[in-house]
């Protein structure tokens, strides 16, 4: 009975057949490999304990047991306060019934199992469906928890609107538990995850430090993926803006302007493709950065996943107003005018910014709603290691569409950040929800309009430390709904 023994702080947590328990420690733990830990509505699907332990540096810094449900906990109840005989049973109590059980096989395994960590010294998160009426079994497992005398917690896993009873719930869990706490582990965002790894604070204070250690590490954690989303998007977005279609063409070609066109269609129809791609691998690279096997994206050709980027509709939720984009293009525009004043010794008393930003603001405002229509132009290429004339096309016209990318990817982020691993149902990742963009600071749309300017041309590398600055902040405000 030593293999539940470790340096680390350990909870078992264990309830009734069925409440929730695998699907806590899967939101908990980020796991939604049901190899792994077994979510299911079928009862007794966990038949032994299983140790899931939390990892940091290669150092287990927190252990959770995942339990049997218990079958009979009023016959093991009595059972026990039979062996103990007058009074209240004790740790020591209980620990006899578990050996007894474990060694002959008795008719009580199922408790047996479940509370042979807590024995051993693991403390407890005991989970509730407040749905659930409040029967004599649930006040037996509360009373044999209570008499092994661990830190314990309960969990009111809240799956359904019972207000009744959840109050009945609360009232009569407040006098077996250390703590109550509500936790819904379909819903729990990473605030609720990392609030009660804290709760676990307040029962377990002999493991203070080694708790307070891994609430740090799950921060930085957390800080490090947003990071890297910002860098992955940043990424995407340099890709999708500079990307160009090409296809040879014959010198007798130009003279058929059908032909012309059949070949713009063809190359229209390659390049939203590719741009599909660039996302779906940035989603991709997103799913498994939050850990998330069940969510799942598909490439589309022209639509990105429901979303028709040729249609009046998608520019019309996406991206950013007619008058945000002037205003974008318009400092945007008045930041490279300055340069121009500063380059010339200021000999253009300003004229280079008013310039500038009066041409910025007049080329987003008149182009701000525009279809994204690509941009056309025949020119020489190399094909084959031999010149030939191309036709080039990519990107579109209106800077607008760079802003409906960058709003899509925050859409998608915050569905893969808010989706809780305690879920089994598999879920493809859509189009549909409000825009971002349009919520965002003036300052910040300014310096990322810059940025996608330099991109369309083609003129800069993709990484500049200022918008990637921005991007975080803007995950920052995608997470915090």
């Amino acid at each position: 009975m030593n293999e539940w023994v470790t340096d680390a702080p350990t909870f078992a947590v264990v309830g009734k057949i069925n409440m929730g328990k695998s699907s806590v420690l899967s939101t908990l733990l980020e796991i939604d490999d049901d190899r792994l830990i077994r979510v299911s509505n079928t009862p007794g699907e966990t038949t032994q304990c299983h140790a899931l332990p939390l990892i940091f540096d290669e150092r287990e810094m927190i252990r959770f047991v995942d339990t049997p449900g218990f079958s009979r906990a009023l016959e093991a109840m009595r059972e026990i306060q039979e062996m103990h005989g007058e009074g209240t049973p004790n740790l020591e109590t209980v620990r006899a019934f578990v050996k007894e059980q474990l060694e002959k096989k008795n008719e009580f395994e199922d408790e047996a199992r479940l509370l042979e960590p807590i024995v051993e010294g693991a403390g407890v998160l005991y989970v509730i469906d407040p749905s659930k009426p409040l029967r004599d079994a649930f006040i037996a497992e509360m009373e044999i928890i209570r008499w092994t005398g661990t830190p314990r917690m309960a969990l009111l896993n809240e799956r359904a609107d019972h207000p009744e009873r959840s109050k009945q719930w609360r009232s009569r869990l407040g006098s077996y538990f250390n703590l109550v706490r509500t936790f819904n582990a379909h819903h729990a965002r990473f605030e609720e995850r990392r609030s009660l790894l804290k709760s676990l604070l307040e029962i377990d204070e002999g493991n203070k430090a080694r708790i307070e250690e891994t609430i740090h590490f799950i921060n930085d954690e957390w800080k490090q993926r947003r990071e890297e989303s910002a860098e992955l998007i940043m990424n995407f977005l340099s890709r999708a803006l500079k990307h160009r279609e090409s296809e040879k063409i014959e010198e007798k070609d130009e003279e058929l302007e059908h032909r012309k066109e059949r070949a713009k269609e063809t190359l229209k129809r390659r390049y939203y493709s590719a741009i599909a791609k660039l996302e779906e691998k940035t989603y991709r690279k997103l799913l498994k950065l939050y850990r998330h096997q069940l969510l799942k994206v598909e490439i589309a050709e022209e639509k990105f996943h429901g979303v028709d980027l040729s249609s009046e509709e998608t520019w019309q939720k996406w991206g950013l107003s007619r008058q945000q984009l002037a205003i974008a293009g318009g400092l945007a525009g008045g930041a490279a005018g300055a340069a121009v004043d500063i380059g010339s010794a200021g000999l253009t008393h300003g004229l280079g910014t008013l310039f500038g930003a009066l041409t910025g603001a007049s080329g987003a405002f008149f182009k701000g709603d525009s279809l994204p229509e690509l941009k056309f132009s025949a020119q020489g290429m190399s094909f084959d290691g031999q010149s030939h004339k191309a036709l080039i096309m990519g990107p579109p016209e209106s800077d607008n569409f760079a802003w409906i990318l960058l709003d899509r990817v925050l859409h998608h982020y915050q569905e893969i950040v808010t989706r809780s691993h305690g879920r089994r149902d598999a879920e493809l990742i859509d189009g549909e929800g409000e825009g971002w963009v349009r919520r965002f600071p003036r300052e910040r749309r300014s310096i990322i309009q810059k940025w996608v300017l330099s991109q369309l041309k083609g003129t800069e590398r993709s990484f500049d430390g200022e918008v990637y600055r921005q991007l975080i902040n803007a995950l920052e405000d995608v997470e915090a709904g």
